[in-house]
C-alpha cells in the first residue's frame, strides 16, 4: 500500500472552497495516468482516461464517473479581535466534544501559522461544576496563535483552518485527520495507476472527478457530473464503522476488516440496486470481501451524480471509518485493498 501518498494527501490542507493545495498535489500525481485533465469552474479536478480497446467507428463508449471529494472539514476565519483571538466559522460538520484543546494550522496566502483551539470562557480551575457541564457550540471556540495583536496583520477573514495532526501507520490500521475523504482521492489515483501498470484493458471511458465542496452540500460533484454526462456514477467515500464499545450491533453500519461497504441507502440517495448487485457479483467472482450498509443520515457525492442532468444510474462505496470527523479517523488496510480491487475489477469489465 502506498502509505507515502496517503500521508501526503491527508496532511495537505484543503477545506471546502480552499482546495487549491490538495488539487495541485492530486494533479501532479495524476500526470501520465489520464489522457485529459482539467479544473472546472467549481474547482473540481476532472481526469479522464479514454478506452484502451479498439472502438467501432462512430461508437460512443460507456462513460463511468468516479466521484472522490477532496475537501476536508475545517473552518474559515470569521473575525480577528484586537487582542489576536480568532473566531471561526465551520465548513463541515463537527461534534464540539472533539474540539477541546486541539492544535490547528491557520492557512493564509503569506504562510501557515500553528495555533491552538479551545472554547472561550472560564478555565478548569476557575469554573464551577455547573459551568463545566455546559457543552459549547462550535462557534464558541477560538484559535490562539500566541501572537497577540500582531495576529490582525497576518490573518484575515476568509483564511482557513485545519486540524494539525500527522498520519499514523499502525499495523493493519491507518489513523489520520481527513481520511474522509482523502482515502477516496488515494483510490482514484491508485486504481488508475494499477490499471495502467497492469495493462488492464477497458472499453469504457473512465473519469475520476476529485470534487470540491462535498462537505457543504455535494456542490462540486453536481457540476462535475453535469459536465461529464456519465452513464454510470460511483461515489467513492468513507462511511461509518461504529464497531466499537457502546454501540448496539444494529447500529455499527460497517465492521472493519470485513471489506468495502456497498451503500444501499443514505440520507442523500437510494442506490441503483442492479448496479449494487453487479458490484457484488464482481466481488464474488474475485473473492473480494464486501458488506452492504444503510446510513440513516449523511450523504456522499454519488447522490449529486445520480441527480445530474436527466438522471444517472448510481451506486456508492464506502471504506468503513471509526471516529469519523475527528483527528483520529481510523481505517483498516484490508478494507482499502478490497475497495481498490473491486474498482479495478469492475472497470476492467466495462
Amino acid at each position: 500500500m502506498n502509505i507515502d501518498l496517503l500521508r501526503r494527501l491527508c496532511e495537505t490542507p484543503g477545506v471546502p472552497g480552499r482546495e487549491h493545495r490538495i488539487r495541485a498535489l492530486i494533479e501532479k500525481e495524476a500526470e501520465g495516468l489520464f489522457d485529459e485533465i482539467y479544473t472546472d469552474a467549481m474547482g473540481s479536478l476532472v481526469c479522464t482516461r479514454f478506452p484502451t480497446t479498439e472502438q467501432e467507428e462512430g461508437a460512443v463508449p460507456e462513460r463511468i464517473l468516479l466521484l472522490c471529494h477532496m475537501d476536508e472539514i475545517g473552518f474559515l476565519v470569521s473575525h480577528v479581535s484586537d487582542k489576536g483571538f480568532i473566531n471561526i466559522d465551520p465548513v463541515g460538520g463537527f461534534d464540539p466534544r472533539t474540539l477541546f484543546a486541539r492544535r490547528v494550522l491557520v492557512c493564509t496566502n503569506d504562510g501557515d501559522y500553528k495555533g491552538v483551539m479551545n472554547p472561550g470562557g472560564k478555565g478548569l480551575h476557575i469554573s464551577t461544576p455547573e459551568e463545566r457541564k455546559k457543552l459549547p457550540e462550535v462557534t464558541d471556540f477560538i484559535v490562539d496563535l500566541g501572537m497577540g495583536e500582531t495576529t490582525k496583520e497576518k490573518v484575515k477573514v476568509g483564511d482557513y483552518i485545519v486540524m494539525d495532526e500527522p498520519l499514523l501507520d499502525m499495523g493493519e490500521k491507518v489513523v489520520s485527520k481527513a481520511l474522509d475523504n482523502r482515502i477516496a482521492c488515494w483510490l482514484g489515483i491508485e486504481v488508475i495507476r494499477e490499471m495502467v501498470e497492469a495493462k488492464v484493458a477497458h472499453d469504457c471511458e473512465i473519469t475520476v472527478a476529485f470534487t470540491a465542496q462535498e462537505e457543504v452540500g455535494l456542490r462540486g460533484a453536481r457540476t462535475a457530473s453535469f459536465g461529464v454526462a456519465p452513464d454510470v456514477v460511483i461515489g467513492v467515500d468513507t462511511t461509518l464503522s461504529c464497531d466499537t464499545p457502546g454501540t448496539p450491533e444494529k447500529d455499527t453500519i460497517t465492521t472493519q476488516g470485513k471489506g468495502v461497504g456497498l451503500d444501499i441507502k443514505d440520507g442523500s440517495f437510494i442506490a441503483d440496486i442492479d448496479l449494487v448487485e453487479e458490484l457484488e457479483a464482481v466481488a464474488a467472482e474475485k473473492d473480494i470481501p464486501v458488506q452492504r450498509f444503510i446510513l440513516a443520515r449523511g450523504g456522499q457525492d454519488g447522490a449529486a451524480g445520480q441527480q445530474a442532468g436527466s438522471g444517472t444510474k448510481a451506486a456508492a462505496i464506502g471504506v468503513g471509518t471509526r471516529y469519523i470527523h475527528t483527528v483520529c479517523e481510523m481505517i483498516d488496510k484490508t478494507d482499502i485493498q478490497s475497495a481498490k480491487d473491486l474498482l479495478v475489477t469492475y472497470l476492467g469489465k466495462h
